[in-house]
């Protein structure tokens, strides 16, 4: 008894300390004291919500087994099985036009993506042109420029001299 008595103590808990109620005025006050709570202890592991999954009705039954007759007499019951059958068709309509409508802005934001890259690469091909171009008229230019120089060292080699001399005396 003696040995499970002191297995049984165990050593005193570190008391909390106690915190202010802080109550938020505005979104911006809730989520820095949600932060903070959050940092207070940065090893625990932080949860992380998955997305909603989009609301898609339920399929339509295989097989029906309360099926409506043509004949009247109905009982009271009937009319809300019918008016609860009834909504959820025009539940399933609905959502089945938003997807169409999701489907078609889908493609046509694809169309226009599509456009815009064509457009773009045009553009970018277009300026490409034109810089290749300008580099090429530079070239063309140093290249004239030194058989112009070269024809006239050929025609007047005195003229490179005296610049020597010229050159020697300042």
């Amino acid at each position: 008894m003696a040995s499970s008595a002191a297995s049984s103590v165990r050593p005193p808990r570190p008391k909390k300390e106690p915190q202010a109620l802080i109550i938020p005025k505005n979104a911006a006050e809730e989520q820095k004291l949600k932060l903070e709570r959050l940092m207070k202890n940065p090893d625990k592991a932080v949860p992380i919500p998955e997305k909603m999954s989009e609301w898609a009705p339920r399929p339509p039954p295989e097989f029906v087994r309360d099926v409506m007759g043509s004949s009247a007499g109905a009982g009271s019951g009937e009319f809300h099985v019918y008016r609860h059958l009834r909504r959820r068709e025009y539940q399933r309509q609905d959502y089945m036009d938003a997807m169409a409508e999701k489907q078609k802005l889908d493609a046509e934001f694809q169309k226009r993506l599509e456009r815009n890259k064509i457009a773009a690469e045009e553009q970018t091909a277009k300026r490409r042109k034109k810089r290749q171009k300008l580099k090429e008229k530079k070239l063309l230019a140093k290249k004239m420029k030194l058989e112009q120089k070269k024809q006239n060292e050929d025609k007047y080699p005195e003229v490179k001299l005296l610049d020597r001399v010229v050159v020697l005396f300042l």
